[in-house]
């Protein structure tokens, strides 16, 4: 890599409550939105979810869901390890986690369910284009691609939207030393990838979106 790693450790365990500090339970119902249109996925790569608390919900409705999850924080991927199990009796059986930057790990496994929940717009455009591209690779027909992020909707809200965004990525800069400072554009990619887009949904007048792709 070119440039330094973010660390996302010392925001781990206050993780939950600066999220809902700043904009309350929207992220959440940003995740959660498509998760009972994921109770047929047999074998998901969940990418960047944080403290866990989708994957852990995600383990409990559809009981017989295999899961790789990765992430570059130990910490993160300790509350993950830690709340998957306490939601899932056979979560041991069922996930494997991975300390590693998604942007080289070594994605062997095919799957049918790719989750990136606020991952994407930390990456740059030509980082997102590789990792699509590499991703697309382990997909079969019939993979969904679940998506959230923020966004800079049009008309008046693009105002307060940019100045979220510009704050947002200046407090992860300050406390993980994320290097990137705008949204790239994920649809582009997916699209070359030959993803279709087959479901929004928005929160915060379209600041925040979550997207269902299917290959």
């Amino acid at each position: 890599m070119s440039r330094t790693e973010p660390n996302f450790n010392l925001i781990a365990r206050p993780y939950r409550f600066l999220e809902y500090l700043t904009l309350g339970r929207t992220i959440e119902n940003c995740r959660y939105h498509y998760l009972p249109q994921l109770l047929d996925r047999h074998r998901a790569l969940v990418i960047g979810d944080g403290d866990g608390r989708f994957l852990a919900r995600l383990l409990v409705q559809n009981p017989h869901l295999q899961a790789d999850a990765i992430d570059t924080s130990a910490s993160m991927l300790q509350l993950l390890h830690k709340r998957c199990e306490a939601a899932a009796a056979d979560a041991k059986k069922r996930l494997r986690t991975y300390q590693s930057n998604a942007l080289t790990f070594p994605f062997q496994n095919s799957c049918d369910l790719i989750v990136t929940h606020f991952f994407l717009d930390c990456l740059t455009q030509s980082e997102l284009d590789a990792l699509v591209n590499r991703i697309a690779k382990i997909t079969q027909p019939g993979t969904l691609w679940v998506i959230s992020d923020f966004r800079i909707p049009s008309g008046p809200m693009r105002y307060p939207a940019r100045l979220l965004v510009r704050s947002l990525y200046l407090a992860f800069q300050i406390l993980t030393g994320l290097r990137t400072t705008r949204l790239p554009d994920h649809a582009t990619p997916l699209t070359q990838a030959g993803f279709v887009k087959i479901s929004h949904h928005e929160e915060l007048t379209g600041i925040l979106t979550t997207e269902l792709w299917q290959i």
